[in-house]
């Protein structure tokens, strides 16, 4: 199992590689084009946002999974071990909730967009809302995986911590 999460996570790392090549090319293109053919590419403003907005969900997914957000942790140092381990479960089973109501929401709003052509490109709009029930589909296994941990006692006090220091890397 463990063999397949980490070829889903590298080929996520090389889609976002293509989706901010896609970004580069098109905006870039645009740009020389404008300048020197006094012309430009048509659905370049549309897709690079597309690609863009999937760049970051995408991102974030990977950030979850590596621990890699952001974070204020200095209550939680201070907490002893019980307060840090309800304070992780607290947050995952938000972050749980959210997930469920980005998913829930996506899912809608995919559905309405399917059949609704974007302006520049007349790909369906549902694509760009696609990427909230990809990443929350995605985000849930690992919140779950760390929720029953916790919930099981099979986390250390420096686990419970949901941020790492960049030296760490």
């Amino acid at each position: 199992m463990r063999i397949w999460v980490e070829r889903y996570f590298a080929a996520l790392k090389i889609i976002i590689g293509l989706l901010m090549a896609g970004m580069v090319v098109l905006v870039f293109g645009n740009v020389v084009m404008r300048y020197a053919l006094n012309s430009g590419i048509t659905v370049s403003e549309e897709l690079s946002r597309w690609f863009f907005v999937w760049m970051v969900f995408l991102g974030a997914l990977i950030g979850l999974k590596e621990r890699a957000h952001l974070g204020l942790d200095t209550l939680i140092r201070a907490l002893p071990l019980a307060g840090r381990r309800a304070a992780f479960i607290a947050s995952h089973l938000l972050m749980i909730l959210c997930c469920a109501l980005l998913v829930q929401g996506s899912w809608a709003q995919t559905l309405i967009n399917l059949h609704v052509p974007a302006s520049a490109s007349g790909l369906p709009v549902a694509l760009f809302y696609g990427v909230g029930i990809v990443f929350g589909l995605s985000a849930l296994p690992i919140l779950g995986y760390d929720l029953l941990r916790a919930l099981g006692g099979r986390m250390t006090a420096d686990e419970y911590i949901g941020v790492r220091e960049s030296e760490e890397h």
